[in-house]
């Protein structure tokens, strides 16, 4: 499935009588992994990202449960159902992102290729819109 630049992503799946057990390394996805954090414990109703990023580059995974990921490029938007943890939704930077709807017991697993740094975000709407006016990308 593509939308912009953003992909699904099959995670390899070895299966046995015991379950199943999904490796992510090499090549599995388009980045180094540069820090790692999940998301746990949020209400049904709750609501998640609301950001776009400068420089970092995203592979998002629902570990257990289910949620949504709204993506969008400035000029497009889609809603994309995540809910099998051997499948994994890359962003690439410049996608403005959202989570919701979240399942009882959901969490959310988010690799990134860069560390944390608050001044490469972009949490206004409007702002990123004008980015990519400015990029020429509207």
């Amino acid at each position: 499935m593509r939308f912009m630049k953003t992909k699904l992503i099959d995670i390899p799946k070895i299966a046995d009588p015991r379950g199943h057990l999904s490796v992510i390394e090499k090549d599995c996805i388009p980045f180094a992994i540069k820090r790692v954090y999940y998301l746990y414990d949020i209400p049904s109703d709750a609501y998640r990202g609301g950001h776009s990023h400068l420089k970092q580059e995203s592979f998002v995974i629902a570990l257990s449960g289910s949620f949504e990921v709204i993506v969008d490029d400035g000029k497009n938007r889609q809603k994309i159902m995540l809910n099998k943890p051997n499948i994994g939704l890359y962003i690439p930077t410049g996608i403005w992102r959202e989570v919701e709807n979240f399942s009882s017991g959901a969490v959310c697993l988010v690799l990134a290729n860069t560390e944390f740094d608050e001044s490469e975000y972009i949490r206004d709407y409007d702002d990123f819109i004008s980015s990519k006016t400015t990029q020429g990308n509207s």
